[in-house]
C-alpha cells in the first residue's frame, strides 16, 4: 500500500529527475540563435552535421563578393605592390583558412565534450551529496549557451568596437589598393572594401568571439565543479586524482588554435610582402600569441589546482601513515623472528604487498597540482605556430632554399 507521503516523494523524484540536465549530452556548442539559425536554414541538423554546407556557405558570405566586386571594380589583380585582391595574403589567409579551422572545430569540440559531464559520475568524482550542485552546474553553463543576448552583445561589439580596429590596423600604402583609393588627400573605401568593412570581417570576428564566449562558459563550469566536494583518488594512475579525462577536450580545441596562429601568419605575411617587415620583428607576437592561447585552453583547467593539492597532501598524510605501519610489521615479522617457523619467505604475498604500497607511494608523490602534463603544453604550443612556418622561408632566398634542397638530395 503507498501512503500518501510516499506518493509524494515519488512524485517530487521523479519531477526532479525529468527537469535535471542530460548529463550523456553535455554540449556546449549545441545552443544559441546562431546554431537554430543553422538548423532552420538546413546548413547543421541536430548533431551539427552538414560541415561542408557551413563553410561553403560562410565562405560565400565573406570571400565570394570580395572576389566578384574587385573584378568589376578592377582591382582583382595588378602591380603587387598596389595590393591586389589576389595578392592579400592577410584576406585570404583569415577567410580562406582561418574561418573553416573554427567552423571544423565546433564538431570537434561538441564531440568530445560530450561524455564529460557523464566522466565526473562514472568515475565517482561527484559524491550523492554533490549532485545538485553538479546538476545546476551543468543547467546554469546550457543556460548561458542559449544565451540570445550574449550572441546580440556579440554582435554589437564586433559591428562597432570590431570595425574601429579594423580600420586602425589595414595597411597603408600611398598606391590604390583592391579596398580603398586615395581621394582628397586621404583614401577612399572602394564596393569591395565596404563589404569588408561592414560583412567579412565581422561575420569572422563574431565566430572567433563566440569561441572565446565558449571557452569562458566552459571555465564557468569547472569553477563550480570544483567548489564541489569532489572525491579525488591520489593515487589514480592518471597521476591527477581521476581528473586526467578533462585535459582531452583540451585537445579539440586544436583548430582553434591553429586558426589563431593562421590570421597572425596572415598579418605577418603582409607586412612582410608589402611593408618591409621581418620575420625576427614578430618574436613578441609569436611568444605572446603561444602563452595566451595555451593559457585560454589549460587556463580553466587550474580551477582544480586546489583540489589536487588538498587531495595530495592529504594522500601523502594518509598512505605515509599506512606505510609506517605495514613496514615496522614486515621488520618484526621478517627481520625480528615474528614470523612462523613453517611460513616461507619465497613466495610470500608480503614483499608484493610492500612493492604494491610502494608504487601507491609513488604515484601520490608525482600527483600533478594540474590535471595535464607537459606533453600536453607542448602539443598545444605546436598546434598554435605550425601555420607561421612557412614564413621561415622569407628568411632564406629562393636561390639558396634550391641550392640546400639540391645537396641534401645529391
Amino acid at each position: 500500500m503507498t501512503t500518501p507521503t510516499t506518493s509524494a516523494f515519488a512524485t517530487t523524484r521523479a519531477t526532479s529527475d525529468a527537469l535535471a540536465p542530460d548529463t550523456a549530452d553535455f554540449s556546449l556548442i549545441l545552443g544559441g540563435p546562431l546554431f537554430q539559425l543553422w538548423r532552420r536554414s538546413h546548413l547543421s541538423g541536430s548533431a551539427l552535421e552538414m560541415l561542408h554546407r557551413r563553410v561553403v556557405a560562410f565562405v560565400i558570405a565573406a570571400w565570394g563578393p570580395l572576389l566578384v566586386l574587385s573584378f568589376a571594380e578592377g582591382h582583382l589583380w595588378g602591380d603587387w605592390r598596389t595590393l591586389p585582391f589576389l595578392y592579400d595574403v592577410e584576406l585570404h589567409v583569415r577567410l580562406l583558412v582561418a574561418l573553416p579551422l573554427l567552423i571544423l572545430a565546433e564538431r570537434i569540440v561538441h564531440q568530445r565534450m560530450r561524455p564529460v559531464a557523464q566522466q565526473f559520475l562514472d568515475r565517482g568524482l561527484i559524491p550523492d551529496s554533490a549532485r545538485a550542485g553538479f546538476d545546476a552546474a551543468i543547467a546554469s553553463a546550457l543556460r548561458l549557451r542559449n544565451s540570445a543576448a550574449a550572441e546580440i552583445l556579440l554582435i554589437a561589439f564586433v559591428l562597432v568596437g570590431g570595425v574601429i580596429v579594423t580600420q586602425r590596423t589595414q595597411i597603408v600604402l600611398e598606391a590604390a589598393t583592391w579596398y580603398a583609393v586615395p581621394a582628397d588627400g586621404g583614401t577612399a573605401q572602394t564596393l569591395a572594401g565596404q563589404w569588408l568593412r561592414w560583412v567579412s570581417l565581422p561575420l569572422f570576428q563574431f565566430v572567433l568571439l563566440r569561441w572565446y564566449f565558449r571557452l569562458f562558459i566552459w571555465t564557468r563550469f569547472l569553477w563550480h565543479v570544483s567548489r564541489l566536494d569532489l572525491k579525488l583518488m591520489p593515487t589514480h594512475p592518471d597521476r591527477s586524482g581521476g581528473l586526467g579525462f578533462v585535459a582531452g577536450v583540451s585537445n579539440a580545441f586544436v583548430p582553434v588554435l591553429s586558426a589563431q596562429g593562421a590570421v597572425l601568419a596572415g598579418f605577418m605575411a603582409n607586412r612582410i610582402f608589402y611593408a618591409g617587415a621581418t620575420l625576427p620583428q614578430f618574436k613578441l607576437e609569436l611568444l605572446g600569441l603561444v602563452a595566451v592561447m595555451v593559457f585560454a585552453i589549460l587556463g580553466p583547467l587550474l580551477v582544480f589546482s586546489p583540489k589536487l593539492a588538498a587531495a595530495k597532501r592529504q594522500g601523502s598524510r594518509e598512505y605515509g601513515i599506512l606505510a609506517g605501519r605495514y613496514v615496522r610489521e614486515f621488520d618484526h615479522k621478517w627481520l625480528r623472528g615474528g614470523a612462523p617457523a613453517d611460513e616461507p619467505l619465497m613466495g610470500s604475498a608480503d614483499i608484493q604487498s610492500l612493492a604494491d604500497l610502494a608504487n601507491s607511494f609513488e604515484v601520490i608523490r608525482t600527483m600533478r597540482l594540474v590535471p595535464f602534463s607537459k606533453e600536453t603544453v607542448f602539443q598545444l604550443g605546436i598546434a598554435t605556430l605550425a601555420p607561421l612556418l612557412p614564413l621561415t622561408l622569407t628568411m632564406i632566398s629562393l636561390e639558396e632554399l634550391l641550392k640546400r634542397l639540391l645537396n641534401a638530395v645529391f
